[in-house]
């Protein structure tokens, strides 16, 4: 079989393309149908915002499905494996109590019985749990009931916590996005690698799930024109969850054939067979993290496990001064540290530098996440070329309007020159800019116009 690498870059950027393309008419369908709810107190956004996103996701996984099907070096997953279809199955079925959900607010037991039949729904087709490598004992079978039960669980877990996590803009579907390039490295060395067919439907997931959030990920960075709603980050979790299941409990260990040299090679040696046990955990590390303690805190203060709060790890960065926009780069930081460091030490168990590469990758983390109020300003050279926000002031060039994008007028010493009515330009564009927002009703913008340049920066206690 040829390197199949130009067919999964084909298959990536067509459902990248497909789901681009839907999610602005999903958004004006979104905004007929009135699937967009009015804020609420736990929401960081301060305008109303359609949701529905999933609908175009789950377009662009189609997509992707039917073209990997037709390309020489991927239709055998679907000839040798009913994992693809069992995929689509489980995916069809949670992408539509998604739909529902984002409509009509259903009850959250009602979504959690959901996912349970979804994940049923692709046991039953094959796409389940049979063994797991276990360390200092070796392969384990698993009987129907235990491979089902923890099928279900993995999914339900996976699902949740990618729902839970979906709190910002661009946040789930870039965490998402992050764990599936890792899952993708791994599912691909697995196959090519060591000759392993079983690896190739995981693999095939992965690049589908990175073109998925790609061609959504244009839309939904801030300042969002629309939400994935539950129909997408239920929807993305489940594909995550697939292709753990596929790579942990179908692929067989002793088909690496590792099991030879001393005790302590063999350690080293048989890593890559027990990190599928521990990288879809460090994938969905830090959205399970924020599950297990909004769950903590929760039933600590006496409301149900699924009562929505402001205590996520994403409100909390925006509670301690950080921007919206760095609250999701630092979430991508940490997804990218915890993902890519466990791949990269399943290929080089052995290698320390690894380690040591982590640990001083965290020491700058700690650091990006004790300076909120840093703003870094780039070369003078580069003004031209990067967001206002990042520009030196007293560079910017007179014909330049000092209201774009809601910037501040120049100070005195650099806007001498210019006169009383040009001075006043910002400060009358900052007063206008409730009005326009007023007017245009929908995050800024009606379906075909354009976003707001002045968003609402008051602080996230407000009520609204």
């Amino acid at each position: 079989m040829g390197q199949p690498v130009r067919d999964y870059l084909l298959t990536l950027c067509v459902t990248a393309a497909v789901t681009y393309l839907l999610t602005g008419p999903v958004r004006k369908f979104a905004i007929a149908v009135g699937a967009m709810p009015a804020i609420r107190a736990r929401d960081v956004h301060r305008e109303p915002t359609p949701r529905l996103g999933g609908i175009a996701m789950f377009g662009g996984l189609c997509a992707g499905l039917i073209v990997a099907d037709h390309l020489f070096n991927l239709k055998s997953v679907f000839e040798l494996s009913n994992e693809p279809r069992a995929l689509l199955s489980g995916a069809a079925l949670i992408w539509l109590i998604g739909v529902l959900d984002d409509k009509f607010e259903i009850d959250a037991l009602i979504k959690l019985g959901g996912q349970m039949i979804a994940a049923a729904v692709m046991v039953i087709q094959g796409l389940t749990i049979l063994w797991l490598p276990i360390p200092g004992v070796g392969t384990v079978a698993l009987t129907q009931w235990q491979g089902t039960l923890l099928t279900v669980a993995l999914v339900v877990i996976t699902i949740n916590a990618v729902n839970f996590v979906d709190g910002l803009d661009g946040l789930a579907a870039g965490m998402v996005c992050i764990a599936s390039a890792a899952f993708f490295l791994y599912a691909y060395r697995l196959w090519m690698g060591y000759g392993i067919e079983a690896a190739a439907p995981a693999t095939l997931f992965a690049a589908i799930l990175m073109g998925m959030c790609l061609g959504f990920l244009p839309h939904n960075m801030h300042p969002a024109r629309i939400f994935m709603g539950d129909s997408g980050s239920m929807l993305i979790g489940l594909v995550l969850a697939a292709g753990a299941i596929s790579i942990t409990g179908q692929v067989d260990p002793d088909l690496m054939k590792l099991f030879e040299g001393s005790e302590r090679e063999a350690t080293h040696a048989l890593l890559p067979v027990f990190i599928p046990l521990v990288l879809p955990l460090t994938i969905i590390a830090i959205p399970a993290a924020d599950l297990v303690l909004a769950i903590v805190r929760r039933t600590w203060n006496g409301q149900s496990p699924f009562a929505a709060d402001r205590g996520h790890l994403h409100h909390r960065l925006l509670e301690i001064g950080h921007s919206h926009s760095r609250a999701v780069l630092i979430m991508y930081f940490w997804s990218a540290l915890i993902a890519f460091g466990a791949v990269g030490y399943s290929v080089h168990s052995a290698s320390s530098w690894i380690v040591f590469v982590i640990i001083a990758a965290s020491a700058v983390g700690l650091v990006l996440l004790l300076m909120p109020r840093f703003t870094p300003r780039a070369p003078h050279w580069a003004n031209r070329f990067v967001p206002p926000r990042y520009r030196h002031r007293g560079a910017e060039p007179e014909s330049a309007p000092s209201s774009s994008y809601g910037e501040k007028p120049a100070p005195a010493a650099a806007g001498a020159q210019q006169g009383p009515s040009d001075a006043s330009m910002g400060e009358e564009a900052v007063e206008r800019a409730p009005v326009a927002v007023g007017v245009s009703g929908v995050n800024g913008a009606t379906a075909i116009g354009a976003r707001s340049r002045f968003p609402d920066r008051r602080s996230i206690d407000s009520s609204r």
